[in-house]
């Protein structure tokens, strides 16, 4: 096989030494953290971008961090219905379960999109164990709105199962469906999930993969992008509307997580290849980090402005 010049391959063999060089303080800081990531937006549905998604989290494991997985599963699940003839019903931007929309999501969810993305991981090793949030009491759950049917919200989180699996240097991949003291199943929004999850786990950091590059002032704008923001400055941004519309709630559940005691949030683009790397392991990063008021940043930066 032909070997690529630096000009052919995009990096010359200084420059990939440098990269490989700027990752070191982060592996170090974040070897034996527990790193959530929310699994969502076009990665999930693109074949290239899920295949990178799998090597990201298994770079991150092999460097002594621990990932756990957290996913849902809603255009999938809205195939499903159409495929069967099942008409989806939408509320308030949330889908009404009824026992059979129920039935449908957790097929979709534990036994296709779960199975997927741990097959995708265990191609490297066997290292990947696909959960529901119905195991061993994981999520525990009950009804948002009675007008919903199914929908779920988070009671608490038995991370225990969790534990066990990371103490056995194992990948969790949780799909998130919650379950009553009754028996009866929910599902539950992933963000929201994978926020209480990173809150119970005592996460270093969460990743939430997106179809957007961060938090933008300008939503045409993306040189736009605030690279650090606190709780203070989400705040303020909120309540001068210029976060609104469908960054709502992701900006909500990067607040969930980080009030729930995690390090940071991060808002990323998943569209992008290999994005949990670039957010881990370089000085800039490339989405939207959410800080507790007054924190720092792995590189000891605290919260700046509209990123260059």
């Amino acid at each position: 096989m032909d070997q690529q010049t630096p000009s052919e391959s995009g990096f010359s063999p200084e420059r990939r030494a440098s990269v490989l060089v700027e990752t070191l303080p982060y592996i170090q800081r974040f070897s034996g953290s527990v790193i959530v990531v929310k699994f969502g937006g076009n990665a999930m549905v693109d074949e290239a971008l899920a295949t990178q998604f799998a090597e990201d989290v298994v770079l991150m494991h092999s460097v002594g961090i621990r990932p756990v997985v957290v996913h849902g599963g809603g255009p999938q699940i809205g195939a499903l219905m159409d495929r069967l003839g099942i008409k989806s019903e939408f509320r308030d931007g949330l889908r009404v379960t009824d026992a059979e929309t129920l039935d449908v999501a957790r097929m979709v969810l534990v036994g296709k999109v779960n199975r997927e993305i741990v097959s995708g991981i265990n191609r490297h090793g066997p290292l990947a164990v696909g959960l529901s949030g119905e195991d061993a009491g994981l999520i525990q759950a009950s009804a948002r709105n009675p007008e919903l049917g199914f929908v779920g919200d988070v009671d608490s989180i038995n991370p225990a199962i969790i534990e066990r699996l990371l103490a056995e240097d194992l990948i969790p991949v949780v799909s998130t469906i919650g379950v009553d003291p009754s028996g009866q199943a929910y599902n539950i929004n992933a963000d929201t999930v994978a926020a209480a999850l990173a809150g119970a786990l005592g996460a270093e950091r969460i990743l939430y993969l997106t179809d957007v590059e961060g938090l933008l002032t300008d939503v045409d704008d993306p040189s736009s992008r605030i690279s650090r923001i606190d709780l203070s400055g989400l705040a303020t941004l909120t309540a001068d509307g210029t976060i609104s519309g469908g960054m709502i709630p992701k900006v909500q559940a990067c607040i969930e997580a980080v009030e729930a005691g995690v390090g940071s949030a991060h808002m990323v683009d998943g569209r992008i290849p290999h994005v949990l790397l670039l957010e881990l392991f370089t000085d800039l990063g490339i989405g939207t980090m959410v800080l507790p008021d007054g924190g720092v940043a792995a590189d000891g930066r605290g919260v700046d402005g509209v990123a260059p």
